[in-house]
């Protein structure tokens, strides 16, 4: 999102005027980069499809393949900058190109951060703790990295997080840093030779698609407990693949090599010289083409592990999102096409211009107005947000990145400008110290706060770890003690084993029976599960089985003593995920049983309820609240409906999802449509009474878990509908 050259960035490319003229001469000059404006709208509608989707991912769900168009841009130019420098100069200097790069970004990206400091010690303290790393790993362009580390990525959005967008300029970055040692090898065996290279880069980025696509997982992401498929593991810290993939230097350099490869083989310069000159309709054509497929690919491909990511997006996506991109730059670059022109409409240059700024900017004035990443913005709030993102860039970028960029900070720290001359007045003095010691004494304070700060969870996961003490899980602590109730095997001893079912294994041991060498004595083993454990099952000639390697063992009951007798199942049970695992110490109140799991979606809890009636252990009164984590589809609630037949009252809850209401009214359809159906399921619309709270405290500022008096409420709804 960086790449942005001007008007006086292409004359210093182009190296300016020269009085030698020549073929020598055109030859250096053949890779110049002209001021193409049509590049910046192109950058104008990719930074616009971004914030729209930063926004709410429902307006517009595949907003953020934005960020691929500007990689593919970014790869575009930048090498052709190095390649036109070496043409110019006949090398290429990397500490001229790495200062340029620092100018260019520092100083806006220092002043965001050190702006969101103040805020963050002033309005929103619990945070500092989070954000001194997000500081420090977005300071040294590694928070691509950071965030796939902590897994703090798209996909954890119940924290406030304002850095979270910086990852994307950290992969530029680290792009900007390696990709000047890549060319200055390149380059020495001449940039005419340099178009061979091409073909190796585009296969290098075909290569980066099949990897990620072998890598890729399909389905909602969970819990590494619900979901391992979705995770690896590096040590003993499970890595989210999906945000791996979305965010990861190395998954995501092949829009930047398809942008860098095209570089090498489409100099502007150079095309309008040869027989494409005349072509400039035809690449207005694929153009619009490719501009109407990024149209439709960032209507279509939704990104959001929690919910499952659309197959296409790390399936090729990203590889047809840069070639798409590829097929727009060569149109724009074309003098002879009207793609540019129509492209270089002043709205769009101006936003296009300002499209790092705008970047950079916005996500955290949209963290400060929803306080939760995953919060959607309304209408008017992001018309709020615009206004303020704008305000805030325009002010960056005619004070802040412009004058440094053209190394005339100085004439601004003096006071004066080209058109003033005249020195500050004693009044003007004294605001102007004012306002410095002003700005100094907040930045020390939040510095220091931000340095000292005690790291905090956020508010969902206090309100879930609240409730840890007061859920059990019911299949393997049958008396909810706190402590397992399992036997050798790792299995719950109100499990019953089927003797027909028993295998015996090497060593002469066997599920349900208990294995011994026949010189051993026959007295009971002192194990409750093994002792008493049934006589092994007859085969089809009415012998007992055994396995024929053990030729010593002998298959004995461990003992005739009764079984120990069997915890008896709870009466009311509750099974639920994080928003009920909030509430589990008031329903404990109650006298309910609470089974509650963050992040378990329907299919999680269905195959909890199946596992309950397969071993008998269906409560009396039975409530279910799930839907919140992953869509619903007719199958997955029928087979609820009939895993719960046997049970005397069912009470499920419909679910309150703010964050994606499409989810939430499917869901909550499927709920309504159902329960009518079964004479023992009953419904307990939450999603009807939770607005009806009594106090403004009631819920988390994700709008869907609870505080202690939304946990009060919600356990009355319950009381009430079981008539406690």
């Amino acid at each position: 999102m960086t790449a942005t050259v001007d008007a006086a960035a292409a004359r210093r490319a182009s190296g300016g005027p020269r009085p030698e003229t020549g073929p020598a001469t055109a030859n250096r000059r053949i890779s110049q980069i002209p001021y193409l404006p049509g590049l910046d709208g192109l950058r104008a509608l990719a930074v616009v499809a971004v914030m729209v989707y930063h926004a709410n991912s429902s307006w517009l769900a595949g907003g953020y393949l934005g960020v691929e168009v500007f990689f593919v841009i970014s790869g575009y130019l930048i090498t052709l900058l190095l390649i036109a420098e070496h043409e110019r100069e006949g090398s290429i200097s990397l500490v001229g190109f790495w200062m340029r790069r620092a100018r260019r970004l520092l100083p806006a990206l220092f002043t965001m951060m050190l702006l969101l400091a103040i805020w963050v010690s002033l309005f929103e303290q619990d945070a500092l703790g989070k954000l001194r790393g997000d500081v420090i790993a977005g300071a040294l362009y590694g928070s691509n990295w950071y965030q796939v580390w902590i897994g703090a990525g798209y996909s954890a959005g119940n924290d406030f997080a304002p850095l979270r967008h910086l990852w994307s300029l950290a992969v530029e970055e680290q792009f900007y840093i390696v990709w000047p040692l890549v060319m200055l090898a390149l380059v020495r065996s001449g940039t005419r030779r340099i178009a061979g290279t091409a073909r190796w880069l585009f296969l290098g980025a075909v290569a980066i698609t099949v990897i990620v696509a072998v890598l890729a997982t399909s389905g909602p992401q969970q819990t590494p407990e619900l979901t391992p498929g979705a995770y690896f593991s590096i040590g003993d810290r499970a890595i989210s693949t999906p945000d791996f993939l979305y965010l990861s230097t190395i998954t995501r350099a092949g829009g930047l090599l398809l942008g860098s490869a095209f570089a090498m083989v489409w100099r502007p310069t150079a095309v309008m010289r040869g027989p494409l000159r005349r072509r400039g309709f035809v690449f207005d054509v694929v153009a619009v083409v490719a501009l109407v497929g990024l149209a439709a690919m960032c209507v279509k491909v939704g990104f959001d592990p929690s919910l499952g990511v659309h197959p296409l997006l790390f399936r090729g996506g990203l590889f047809l999102t840069g070639l798409a991109t590829l097929a727009v730059i060569a149109a724009v670059t074309h003098r002879g096409a009207l793609t540019g022109r129509l492209l270089s409409l002043p709205v769009l240059v101006w936003i296009g211009t300002r499209s790092y700024g705008l970047y950079l900017y916005h996500w955290p004035i949209y963290q400060i107005i929803r306080d939760v990443a995953a919060n959607q913005l309304r209408i008017h709030e992001f018309v709020l947000a615009m206004i303020a993102t704008c305000i805030v860039t325009e002010l960056s970028y005619r004070w802040i990145e412009t004058p440094i960029r053209e190394g005339r900070i100085g004439e601004l720290l003096r006071g004066r400008t080209a058109r003033r001359r005249r020195p500050l007045t004693h009044t003007q003095r004294q605001w102007a110290f004012g306002g410095a010691f002003a700005a100094v004494a907040l930045s020390v304070f939040a510095v220091g706060s931000m340095a000292t700060a005690e790291l905090k969870q956020n508010e969902v996961q206090r309100s879930i770890a609240e409730g840890e003490d007061f859920v059990c899980d019911t299949l393997v602590d049958l008396d909810c003690d706190g402590v397992a109730d399992l036997d050798e095997q790792g299995d719950p001893l109100g499990a019953a084993d089927d003797p027909a079912d028993a295998t015996v294994s090497d060593d002469g041991s066997s599920d349900g029976v208990a294995a011994v060498e026949a010189d051993a004595p026959d007295e009971a083993s002192g194990d409750p599960a093994a002792d008493a454990a049934p006589d092994p099952a007859p085969d089809a000639d009415g012998d007992a089985t055994s396995d024929p390697a053990a030729t010593d063992a002998v298959i004995v009951p461990a003992s005739t003593e009764p079984p120990p007798p069997e915890e008896p199942a709870p009466e009311l049970l509750a099974v639920g995920d994080s928003v009920m695992k909030g509430a589990a110490a008031n329903l404990d109140e109650l006298g309910i049983t609470v089974d509650a799991v963050e992040s378990r979606s329907w299919g999680d809890g269905l195959d909890y309820v199946r596992t309950l009636a397969e071993r008998d252990r269906l409560p009396r009164d039975l409530v279910i609240h799930l839907g919140t984590n992953s869509p619903i589809s007719q199958q997955q609630m029928d087979a609820m409906m009939e895993a719960v037949a046997d049970v005397p009252q069912v009470v499920i809850l419909s679910v309150v999802i703010p964050t994606h209401p499409g989810v939430e009214s499917a869901n909550n359809a499927m709920i309504y449509s159902t329960i009518n159906k079964y004479d023992n399921v009953e419904l307990l619309d939450w999603a009807g009474f939770a607005p009806l709270c009594p106090s403004a405290e009631c819920y988390a500022s994700d709008g869907i878990h609870l505080r202690p008096e939304g946990r009060a409420y919600y356990a009355e709804q319950i009381r009430s509908i079981l008539d406690l």
